[in-house]
């Protein structure tokens, strides 16, 4: 793939806006998880728990980019990211009540090691499809997501609370990407390859993109009138 080329930055344009929209919660946990400690303390709790927190991305990326080489894995992470798209536009924000907050530094890095591995799964799913096994892409993810993570909790939730229509756009690049995914298969791809889901691919992933973000709309216009409620991250 040309480094200049269409396609990749679409691609690395399509990273920006998962990795935007699904590190708010990892950054709210972060802010959680530290907030018995203070000055110092608190910055290296945050910078080693983040350390850690990205490097185990970086090996969940290369086992999911190896294990999408295997026949119907593919197919079964495109229904994965149907999944992240639906709870993209439909799951209430998660409550964080529950989580921990650490009485040491080492507690704080523990918690927040252990809180994003929970919670990283679909995040990393959908940055590995999105990227299309490009390791470059996908390093350039994880690497984009240190100071969204670190930094951006307060951020990115006002953001978000003004520019609602980047979590539609964001879901539904995960429908468009899962569609590429799943017809991608080999095995789906021998079973369709003589019929119009593979010759006008594009076309039809692109449909059921728009088809879902506009039923995603209809769903939450609805929902808004009693009570009001917007689509949140995660």
């Amino acid at each position: 793939m040309d480094i200049f080329s269409g396609e990749l930055l679409t691609r690395f344009l399509g990273i920006l806006l998962i990795d935007l929209i699904l590190s708010g919660d990892n950054a709210v946990v972060i802010a959680l998880a530290v907030r018995n400690l203070e000055g110092e303390t608190r910055r290296k709790a945050i910078f080693w728990g983040a350390a850690g927190a990205i490097t185990l991305r970086l090996l969940f990326a290369g086992i999911i980019t190896y294990l999408l080489l295997i026949p119907l894995l593919p197919a079964v992470a495109a229904l994965l990211l149907i999944w992240v798209a639906w709870k993209l536009l439909f799951q209430a924000q998660e409550d964080h009540s529950g989580v921990q907050s650490g009485a040491s530094i080492w507690q704080a890095i523990r918690i927040i090691i252990v809180a994003d591995v929970i919670m990283s799964l679909d995040n990393v799913v959908a940055l590995v499809g999105v990227a299309d096994g490009n390791f470059w892409l996908i390093l350039v993810g994880i690497l984009i997501t240190i100071p969204l993570i670190i930094y951006g909790a307060r951020i990115l939730s006002s953001l978000m609370d003004r520019l609602p229509w980047l979590i539609y756009l964001g879901s539904g690049i995960l429908i468009y990407v899962a569609y590429e995914m799943f017809v991608g298969d080999p095995i789906i791809h021998d079973l369709l390859v003589n019929t119009f889901f593979v010759s006008f691919e594009r076309i039809i992933a692109i449909l059921a993109a728009v088809a879902f973000i506009a039923y995603g709309y209809y769903r939450v216009r609805q929902s808004s009138r009693v009570p009001a409620t917007e689509p949140r991250v995660k």
